[in-house]
């Protein structure tokens, strides 16, 4: 099987993204091809022997790489401007193969504390199992990142923008800390997207996404990414997933590298729709805050003009009446749909104090300002207009019910 020598090419993002790290069979078919396929053939004995000690690079075993995920993992190579990467079943295990393929017992990590629940599971419940401190600091706050530095610590960890309340860190602030203490920089991107947010090109070392959000786009399937230089994937993570096998399906990966090529339209077309939907939000009287840091009401906002293209596609806002309230604005909904997942074409909306971040404490959801009145919304594909008229609805039937209340 050839590769395609237009993958070797360097072209503007949306072109990689129909084009990119194509694999033709002797077939050439114009789709990509899916290879379901647990093992490899090889035409003798002496081929094999020379294919598992490296001498011949071709394909093993779809646990180690699969032809369908390695079209998948060079495209989004190309996209996020990375020498090489590896795909895995979730983006939860793409967070966990990044970080246990840099830490060992006695190291000790760093993180921000406003990250996704399963996130801080793994750095305060999993890797202390094996023997790994970690730190959480207030990711706004470099001094903070500095002063938590360790001679053990080996891994700095963060989410730009933060679920769900779209915190932001300062990207290349936080990677020069990581720089001059020897350590690597892991930065989960998925709010962002690749298309509005670049951390190798601001300092970071590793960069990791839920592939089941923007990049899928469709709610479809699951699957994660990690990306990085070509050194630590072959040394560190290759290694660790071939071994444990955290592998993702070549179905996965077909699905994944058609989503791609609609990517860019998908996300512009919801981050349109996101920005026109917060202009509303911020002043209605049901809304107590609004957080979106393509609004310049952000807190961050000049910080957001720096290290994003655009604001992306999700926001969230506090509404008056706490849980009640919220509750309220999520069952008159009628075009947004609630569940917990996000990036999909169609629009979610999430309450994170009972589902995403209900695990936490809420002392520790106070301190990440997630109190009982904030929602999540991924914004979707659909006519502004209809989302508009579907949330203004549903605010100002809480408002009117307070007024009576009051």
């Amino acid at each position: 099987m050839a590769s395609d020598p237009s993958k070797d090419r360097r072209f503007r993002p949306a072109t990689e993204l129909v084009h990119g790290g194509i694999l033709r069979s002797q077939f050439s078919e114009m789709s990509e091809a899916m290879f379901l396929t647990q093992g490899f053939a090889y035409p003798s004995a002496e081929a094999a022997e020379a294919r598992f000690n490296g001498e011949d690079p071709g394909f093993v075993y779809s646990r180690y790489a699969n032809p369908t995920v390695s079209m998948f993992e060079e495209r989004m190579c190309l996209l996020e401007g990375a020498e090489a990467s590896r795909a895995v079943a979730s983006g939860m295990a793409a967070v966990a193969a990044a970080l246990i393929s840099d830490l060992k017992a006695g190291d000790h990590i760093l993180a921000s504390r406003a990250l996704f629940g399963s996130c801080l599971y793994i750095i305060t419940d999993i890797l202390g199992r094996y023997g790994v401190s970690y730190t959480l600091v207030d990711g706004k706050d470099l001094d903070a990142w500095a002063k938590g530095v360790t001679p053990e610590t080996k891994v700095l960890f963060l989410e730009t923008p933060s679920n769900p309340t779209l915190e932001l860190v300062d990207i290349a602030g936080v990677a020069e800390i990581a720089r001059k203490a020897g350590a690597r920089l892991v930065v989960d991107n998925v709010f962002a997207t690749p298309l509005y947010q670049r951390p190798l090109e601001l300092g970071a070392h590793t960069v990791v996404y839920s592939a089941t959000k923007h990049i899928d786009g469709q709610g479809r399937v699951l699957g994660g990414i990690v990306l990085s230089d070509e050194e630590w994937v072959e040394a560190k993570l290759a290694p660790y997933l071939k071994h444990t096998g955290p592998s993702m399906s070549a179905f996965n990966a077909w699905a994944l590298v058609k989503a791609l090529e609609t990517m860019e339209v998908r996300v512009a077309r919801q981050t349109d729709n996101a920005e026109k939907l917060a202009a509303l939000l911020v002043d209605h009287p049901a809304v107590t805050r609004l957080y979106y840091p393509g609004h310049e009401s952000h807190p961050q906002y000049e910080l957001a003009k720096r290290q994003m293209k655009r604001g992306s596609t999700m926001i969230a806002f506090e509404v008056k009446n706490g849980k009640a309230g919220a509750f309220a604005v999520c069952n008159a909904l009628e075009v947004a749909k609630i569940s917990n997942n996000l990036g999909d074409s169609k629009s979610i909306m999430t309450h994170p104090a009972t589902t995403t971040h209900q695990r936490l404490k809420p002392e520790e959801r106070a301190m990440l300002g997630i109190s009982d009145g904030v929602l999540r919304l991924s914004v979707g594909l659909e006519d502004v207009a209809d989302l508009a008229d579907d949330l203004l609805n549903a605010l100002d039937r809480v408002a009117a019910r307070r007024q009576a209340a009051e």
